[in-house]
């Protein structure tokens, strides 16, 4: 943005340019999203560089903004969303502070997983559950909305799913409630430059924007400071969401669930995998918990001693993951002491958690509520 306009504005403003309507919707939608991109906020000495990848005659074109770090609160950026034209806001927040480990009991929990970018999907499913209304504000009220890992990758929205994270929890604090987003391995690969799942539209928009594409979730971007404040485990009530499970491995580390995700933190952009002690070893291994697939996979007639320990250290009624695909539905295991809330939804079906009291159900897209058995 030139200078007098940056002055002459009360924000910064940010709009993506969306490609001509064409017959077919879904056409129209996918390639809104492949053209557009964004946007990306680099700190840099004591300024703010804002960048966007935007459609221009059907081609990409990038769009660069920058402002004095002290006029940070002027800052108002701009997001697509699947539906062509659609948009919401986003204000950056103030500071960015270390997520809690442990959560009293809620009334009310809606829980997704392995969104990897299908803003569509992530869109429906909170709609479905009265989260949010058509304009993407909160309507969840004090309820809590849990992300259990892998949101990023494989699809093309992306960086949109990560800013509508970001911007609800904002909203959900101010109505009473929350958004936990419990980090799984893929984002941790992210921003540990393990690139191999990442579509290739990201590669293509980071060399556009001549920018490395693991500087985009840097220590010196709004979105990177963001997601190394999250944890890997946390518990709600008698509940612990993790996004791939806990091993024996780690039920035999002598450390509370807070000193865990401490010694987890420092780690996530590690690209060296020289751990300082076995314990943090162990946690990024296989055996870690956004790696495991114990539960599921295998030889699995030493599980329920496992989930059993599990629950006794950690004060548990129950574990909640993602991460390994088993169903095209949420799914109850081990009597009810574990649930598998990766659904493909990429490939349509779609499936949240939700959690009304000691009540358990499965809602899909389309709003359908079942008791989950």
């Amino acid at each position: 943005m030139k200078k007098w306009a940056l002055l002459s504005l009360p924000v910064l403003l940010l709009s993506f340019l969306l490609p001509d309507q064409q017959s077919n919707k879904s056409t129209i939608m996918e390639n809104n999203a492949l053209l557009n991109d964004g946007p990306y906020v680099l700190y840099s000495a004591e300024k703010i560089y804002v960048k966007y990848i935007a459609a221009t005659d059907g081609s990409k074109s990038v769009k660069q903004d920058s402002m004095v770090l002290a006029d940070k609160k002027k800052v108002l950026l701009t997001v697509n969303t699947d539906i062509p034209g659609k948009t919401f806001e986003v204000v950056l927040k103030d500071k960015l502070t270390n997520e809690k480990s442990e959560y009293k009991k809620v009334a009310r929990q809606f829980v997704i997983s392995d969104i990897e970018g299908n803003f569509d999907s992530f869109r429906k499913l909170l709609l479905a559950g009265k989260v949010i209304n058509e304009n993407f504000e909160w309507t969840y009220g004090d309820g809590h909305l849990v992300l259990a890992g892998d949101f990023f990758d494989r699809g093309i929205q992306v960086t949109e799913v990560l800013w509508f994270i970001y911007a609800l929890e904002e909203k959900a604090k101010k109505a009473g409630g929350y958004v936990h987003f419990v980090l799984g391995n893929h984002e941790i690969m992210n921003m540990s430059a393990d690139l191999r799942y990442v579509h290739p539209k990201y590669m293509e928009n980071a060399a556009l924007m001549k920018e490395d594409y693991n500087s985009l979730y840097g220590a010196n971007t709004e979105l990177g400071r963001w997601l190394r404040t999250k944890n890997v485990m946390e518990r709600i009530g008698g509940i612990l969401y993790v996004h791939g499970g806990i091993s024996r491995k780690v039920n035999n580390i002598d450390l509370p669930l807070q000193e865990m995700n401490t010694l987890i933190r420092p780690f996530y952009a590690d690209t060296t995998f020289a751990y300082p002690n076995l314990e943090t070893d162990i946690l990024y291994s296989d055996a870690g918990p956004f790696w495991y697939r114990g539960y599921y996979t295998g030889d699995r007639t030493d599980i329920p001693q496992i989930l059993d320990s599990t629950l006794q250290k950690f004060r548990l009624d129950m574990v909640v993951t993602g991460h390994t695909p088993v169903a095209d539905t949420v799914s109850v295991w081990y009597k009810g002491k574990l649930i598998n809330t990766d659904t493909p939804h990429a490939k349509g079906k779609s499936e949240a958690l939700v959690i009304e009291g000691n009540k358990f159900y499965k809602i899909n897209k389309e709003g359908q509520k079942t008791v989950l058995q």
